[in-house]
């Protein structure tokens, strides 16, 4: 079996770094892809990450997770979906891996480390949301691969994107 250095699940395992604030690189990345994603300034990036429960990155800024608890201030739309209907939960607002960086098992790292952090917090459920229109097949692969299941799906953006809803109990 190969294992990867990435499949670690330890806080302190040293390609993974908690994030404090935002970074060009990782402005960039995120930027590089605003479709599945949505752009950020770079206030805006730097906000989420002072915000959320949870962010972090990889050493070399290959991959980037930011996250929000339920008691977040955030006002995303998906994120309000699943407050109106969870009393309890860690939303992934974006988990983003650059196409060179890609079979890595870099965002396979962040989430088990997110998972880790969020049980230790007391959280029993992660959620997020997937473009289903337009479409990201890759990223249904690999949240079906880490036990994802759909909880719901909605039109946003007056039609603009179709999303699914999912969660994962911890």
């Amino acid at each position: 079996m190969d294992i990867h250095p990435m499949t670690a699940t330890s806080p302190s395992h040293p390609l993974i770094t908690p994030l404090q604030s935002a970074t060009e690189s990782l402005l960039a990345l995120n930027n590089d892809h605003a479709v599945e994603l949505s752009p950020l300034s770079r206030t805006e990036f730097d906000q989420l990450v002072r915000e959320s429960f949870y962010s972090a990155t990889t050493a070399d800024s290959d991959a980037l997770l930011i996250t929000f608890d339920q008691s977040s201030r955030y006002d995303n739309v998906n994120f309000v979906w699943f407050r109106a209907r969870y009393d309890k939960f860690v939303y992934v607002d974006r988990v983003v891996v650059a196409p060179a960086a890609r079979g890595k098992g870099y965002a396979r790292a962040l989430y088990k480390d997110l998972f880790r952090r969020a049980k230790s917090a007391g959280q029993h459920r992660i959620v997020c949301e997937i473009n289903l229109d337009p479409p990201n097949p890759g990223s249904d692969a690999f949240h079906a691969s880490l036990k994802f299941s759909e909880v719901g799906r909605a039109s946003i953006y007056n039609g603009a994107k179709t999303v699914r809803y999912l969660l994962r109990p911890l």
